[in-house]
């Protein structure tokens, strides 16, 4: 079963390495439904999973100067005090702590899911309209305050699922920046990804929810499976490969809700 992890974890992270998006998308649901973690954990064990294997990319992203770091700290001042209110509110009021919280968990996890896949199929759509709509210079006070409001929802949603600070997080951002280069706005959500998975894992580990052992068999596999992805991801076409990540994942997330 360790060494199964460990396959999931390099699994993962090639998909990551090729695609891109968070890997909460994939090894939340993939703890739960092929290994049988309980959902909690596997939320609370992803999260600082994430958060570790995030912070290479941001290391890389910020070598590059694709990072904006403004647009990560508004991002950040909405989603770091949502998600450490979102657990205190979860842990204190839900039935059982966050060990009664998994069917919540589910469900949110499945409908992230949904999202997710939506966000993947029509990224570029919405990127299109944002453009056609609002032009390259958004009102800036509008966009700030919609920022913070966007990187709120995240908090949420990521404190609960793990899922949203990728594919969801980027496309709200293509929206609000139409003008920013897609280099940008993808180096920017890494970086934001780190603090929030990182709050959002920590205020799990409080309440009793991560796996040790576990997250160490995921990262022995997850780091040598994202050098791998990236660089297969030169020659595949991103056209082949988000559509059928974008199908998985309702499936998955289909199958989480009605579980």
């Amino acid at each position: 079963m360790d060494f199964g992890y460990t396959v999931a974890g390099f699994a993962v992270g090639a998909i990551v390495g090729l695609t891109g998006v968070g890997g909460g998308s994939l090894m939340t649901p993939l703890l739960v439904l092929l290994f049988g973690i309980h959902p909690s954990v596997a939320v609370g064990t992803d999260l600082l999973y994430a958060a570790i294997t995030k912070t290479g990319g941001t290391l890389a992203h910020g070598l590059k100067g694709s990072v904006d770091w403004t647009i990560t700290r508004r991002l950040a001042s909405g989603s770091l005090p949502a998600a450490a209110l979102t657990l205190i509110l979860v842990g204190k009021f839900a039935p059982g702590g966050i060990e009664g919280a998994a069917s919540l968990i589910k469900v949110a996890l499945g409908f992230a899911l949904l999202l997710t896949a939506v966000a993947l199929i029509f990224r570029k759509q919405i990127q299109g309209y944002a453009i056609k709509r609002f032009g390259g210079e958004p009102n800036a006070k509008r966009t700030a305050a919609l920022t913070v409001l966007t990187g709120a929802v995240l908090g949420v949603l990521v404190s609960i699922s793990s899922v949203g600070a990728g594919a969801l997080g980027v496309t709200a951002l293509f929206f609000l920046y139409p003008g920013l280069p897609a280099l940008r706005i993808v180096g920017s959500d890494i970086a934001h990804a780190v603090p929030l998975t990182l709050v959002a894992g920590i205020g799990h580990w409080i309440l009793g929810s991560v796996d040790w052992f576990l997250l160490g068999s995921l990262i022995t596999g997850s780091l040598p499976g994202i050098w791998v992805g990236s660089h297969i991801s030169t020659k595949l076409p991103d056209r082949i490969l988000r559509p059928i990540l974008a199908t998985m994942l309702v499936l998955v997330g289909a199958k989480l809700i009605t579980h």
